[in-house]
């Protein structure tokens, strides 16, 4: 029984709701923006803020990229660390997770069109040279 009189919330109002919240200590995800999709799935790449404006002129198509104190985030498709060692102190994020973010990274920058993916591969290139890192498929394989 209620104790008196109280606001009433639809179900859509509660629904709503519920999507607007995360679980504590949840991770964040990127989200693709409105009118992109991601038909190869979506993951990140990580790097140091530092190195973000950097990158960018290296590199033939900037994808959506997002940004907070620490980092810039690049959207990669799906499995881009497949036979990859993505170079130290980059961090490569399945799902698009962002672990231990205080917040939502914001959107720095949205390509034209509708996907929202930078080439993983110049990429990683551009990062290998940056961090004066081998590329993984050039370094001495042992027996």
């Amino acid at each position: 029984m209620s104790s008196g009189p109280g606001r009433v919330l639809s179900l859509d109002s509660l629904v709503r709701l519920r999507r607007g919240q995360s679980p504590a200590g949840a991770p964040l995800r990127l989200p693709v923006p409105d009118g992109m999709t991601a038909p190869l799935g979506c993951d990140a790449v990580a790097v140091p803020a530092r190195l973000g404006p950097l990158l960018i002129p290296r590199l033939p198509r900037v994808g959506c990229v997002y940004a907070d104190e620490a980092h810039w985030w690049w959207l990669v498709p799906s499995d881009s660390d497949y036979a990859l060692q993505w170079p130290a102190p980059a961090r490569y994020a399945t799902g698009a997770v962002v672990p231990d973010a205080p917040c939502m990274p914001g959107l720095i920058h949205r390509p034209e069109g509708t996907l929202p993916y930078t080439p993983p591969i110049p990429l990683y290139l551009a990062l290998c040279r940056l961090t004066g890192t081998s590329p993984t498929w050039s370094r001495p394989v042992s027996a």
